[in-house]
């Protein structure tokens, strides 16, 4: 699930950079009611990230942004937090989410911008509410585990979510083309686990056994979920978002032939649905410990498939092949380390990826306590990064997947 953040503490190398971004506003409430149409402040060229995701060639260096980059690290989040303490208002009010989102962008303008939210965040426009809880998290009081339970759920009512529509529509006039917006969903099987076990669970013992016990009920339930996920998806778009990452955040528990039985036929319905609505959009998979999974990834049919810091760079690539872009992966506990440990460690992964189709992003999201100058300086040296300078004098070879 993600989180968003804001910084008082970035370098001064990072707040002479953001004096292009663009400055914070005293009143959301004064932007929603007079948006400007999208198009009409979009520059010609399209944003870095954009292009590295469909593999464009000639890029300059790799665009960077990173999995929960607003959220609990930041001081301008946690103050924010004292004055709104309800996760639910903060990711369902639009000023809050507009605000939230904003806060990495103006503190260390990253080269993309993720919506503020969460991935249970449709659940109720499906007819499945919950609640969440401090010590607990996300809690649904009737986990859905019949057959009169799946036939109950309704199709998504994307009225019940315009908070979502009207922030993505602030923001892209916000961002003003400078980076890439990114939306995000869950993937059919991951927010299955929270619908069936009813929250967070460390065993998926209910839905592992569903598979086995009531395997009707599970397809009805992952289906069901994958068409309204697809319209979220095609109404993000709508909105704004210029990428989707698609995260299957508990894909990586279960063996891979059972991912491919339970959760790649879902994640490829949608992805079939969007690359015929909306071909022009890059889509993003990630999956938490997929290591095991990369070959059965590959021929899904995204853009991007993102690496967790789990898996070696060079490795992944060559087991995906050049076809596909990759994002990740630097171990997020490496921005703790001395800052020069930081600096090697990225530029280790940068040429482990190569010069094109890369996002470097972390293997998963920024950690709580993270210092927000490391945050800086990861943005600061990729942006000093020249891909001409890192391999000059050497040939790319042309990586083929691994049968």
């Amino acid at each position: 699930m993600m989180s968003p953040t804001t910084t008082a503490t970035a370098t001064a190398t990072a707040a002479a950079f953001l004096s292009a971004a663009p400055a914070s506003s005293s009143s959301t409430h004064r932007r929603r009611s007079r948006l400007p149409a999208i198009s009409a402040s979009l520059p010609s060229e399209e944003p870095l990230l954009i292009r590295a995701a469909r593999g464009k060639d000639g890029l300059p260096r790799p665009p960077a942004w990173m999995m929960r980059q607003a959220g609990r690290y930041m001081a301008s989040y946690q103050a924010l937090s004292k004055r709104h303490p309800s996760f639910r208002e903060r990711s369902e009010t639009t000023d809050l989410i507009v605000e939230i989102t904003l806060q990495p962008w103006h503190a260390f303008a990253p080269d993309g911008v993720i919506l503020f939210s969460d991935i249970l965040t449709p659940l109720p426009a499906i007819g499945v509410p919950f609640d969440i809880s401090e010590s607990k998290g996300p809690v649904i009081q009737s986990p859905v585990r019949t057959e009169e339970q799946v036939r109950g759920l309704v199709p998504i009512d994307l009225d019940k979510l315009q908070f979502v529509g009207e922030s993505l529509k602030i923001l892209r006039s916000e961002i003003d083309g400078k980076a890439a917006l990114l939306g995000f969903v869950g993937a059919p099987w991951t927010i299955a686990t929270y619908v069936v076990e009813g929250g967070m669970t460390n065993t998926y013992t209910n839905i592992k056994r569903m598979c086995h016990t009531a395997p009707n009920v599970l397809r009805g339930l992952l289906s069901h979920l994958a068409e309204a996920i697809s319209d979220y998806i095609i109404y993000q778009v709508n909105s704004g978002a210029q990428c989707i990452q698609i995260f299957d955040s508990w894909g990586g528990q279960l063996p891979p032939h059972v991912w491919e039985q339970w959760s790649k036929p879902y994640i490829r319905q949608i992805v079939a649905k969007i690359k015929t609505g909306c071909p022009h959009i890059p889509l993003v998979l990630y999956i938490n410990g997929n290591g095991g999974l990369l070959e059965r990834m590959k021929d899904i049919g995204v853009d991007v498939i993102g690496l967790d810091w789990t898996v070696d760079m060079a490795d992944g690539r060559r087991r995906i092949g050049d076809g596909i872009s990759v994002q990740g992966n630097v171990d997020p506990a490496y921005l703790f380390s001395p800052l020069p440990v930081l600096t090697d460690e990225i530029h280790r992964v940068v040429k482990s990826a190569g010069p094109k189709g890369h996002i470097l992003n972390l293997g998963h999201g920024v950690l709580q306590q993270t210092p927000e100058e490391a945050v800086a300086h990861f943005f600061d040296v990729t942006r000093s990064l020249r891909y001409d300078t890192l391999f000059q004098g050497q040939l790319t070879e042309e990586l083929q997947p691994v049968a």
